[in-house]
């Protein structure tokens, strides 16, 4: 969304959902259409605490609400099978382990946004990017109250493990046994930086696995795409980093995604996806790895026609001859 111009990076509220909900519901489309069982309601950051900093607390119902509806409507354009639709709450960046109104105010905040959920009739409920063990328990226990089935995944920042002590698959583990449906891990991560803790969680979880990275080349000595430096920049950039807004040189292409979920996949993660930065094509290249065919797989590359790489019959010899020089 903010690349498409209609989020502001930073305070990243999608307030998308209200403002401009055709655009909205396309994004939605194009990820279902790429392969996604699930339409995600976008509600990522849409809680009280973020409302409050951008001073839009009265929109906080009402973005909510419109989310889901929308993500409702696009599930049913689904031409052999309705997806499923997911509300979603998230890191609330509030919590604070050694303050307790801090949790008081955590769970109230999960509670009315899940209340929602439950109003609007969605399939589940995705509780994403928590680095705090004991917040993503208090998402669990909110989402149970309220009688649906949790996903809940993880975001492990680069001192490999979670702010509140525990060790990320330590943390899954306790989860799932507590009655999440699906646990793992999200975002902060690319492929090659995650999938080492996604073969730990399933070595300790009996349940399912979740394992979606961001889609950007992340490295041992930059675990995150926080501080993912671009030695190839020339021009200022606004911030020390190439987060949030200069990271398009560090992608990693199509081939290399598929190639991690296939990985992934065969380490027996269940639930499969991408995160932050993901477009459409790329997760059409996940859903194709794990051997699924899309709504758009008839939009898949198909070279055999390309004027210099193609090899149709009818293509110019001449054309096909410069390939090397071009």
């Amino acid at each position: 969304m903010e690349r498409r111009g209609y989020l502001q990076a930073g305070s990243f509220v999608p307030e998308v959902a209200l403002e401009h909900p055709d655009v909205l519901k396309h994004v939605y489309r194009d990820f279902m259409n790429a392969g996604s069982d699930v339409v995600l309601a976008f509600t990522y950051n849409a809680h009280r605490e973020k409302m409050r900093i951008i001073g839009k607390e009265d929109l906080l119902e009402p973005l909510n609400r419109n989310a889901i509806r929308l993500a409702k409507e696009v599930a049913k354009e689904h031409p052999t099978e309705e997806a499923l639709v997911a509300g979603n709450i998230s890191n609330t960046n509030i919590f604070d382990p050694e303050d307790q109104a801090s949790k008081d105010k955590v769970r109230s905040m999960f509670a009315e946004m899940i209340s929602w959920c439950k109003e609007e009739g969605v399939d589940f409920v995705n509780g994403e990017t928590f680095y705090y063990h004991e917040e993503a328990v208090i998402a669990l226990e909110e989402i149970q109250k309220q009688g649906l089935p949790a996903v809940i995944t993880m975001g492990l920042m680069g001192e490999n493990i979670l702010r509140d002590g525990y060790q990320v698959e330590e943390s899954c583990r306790i989860l799932s046994e507590k009655g999440a449906l699906v646990v793992g891990m999200n975002c902060f991560r690319g492929p090659d930086t995650m999938q080492p803790y996604l073969e730990q969680i399933r070595e300790r979880v009996d349940g399912f696995v979740a394992g979606l990275p961001v889609p950007y080349r992340t490295t041992e000595e930059h675990p995150t795409f926080f501080n993912l430096p671009d030695g190839g920049c020339s021009c200022h950039l606004p911030l020390e980093t190439t987060f949030p807004t200069a990271l398009e040189p560090l992608y990693h292409n199509r081939y290399e995604i598929a190639e991690w979920a296939k990985q992934a996949k065969d380490t027996g993660v269940n639930y499969i996806g991408l995160c932050c930065g993901a477009s459409p094509a790329m997760l059409r290249a996940v859903a194709e790895a794990c051997d699924i065919e899309t709504i758009n797989s008839t939009y898949s590359p198909d070279m055999k026609k390309h004027f210099l790489f193609g090899t149709d019959d009818t293509l110019k010899q001449h054309n096909l001859n410069y390939r090397t020089k071009a």
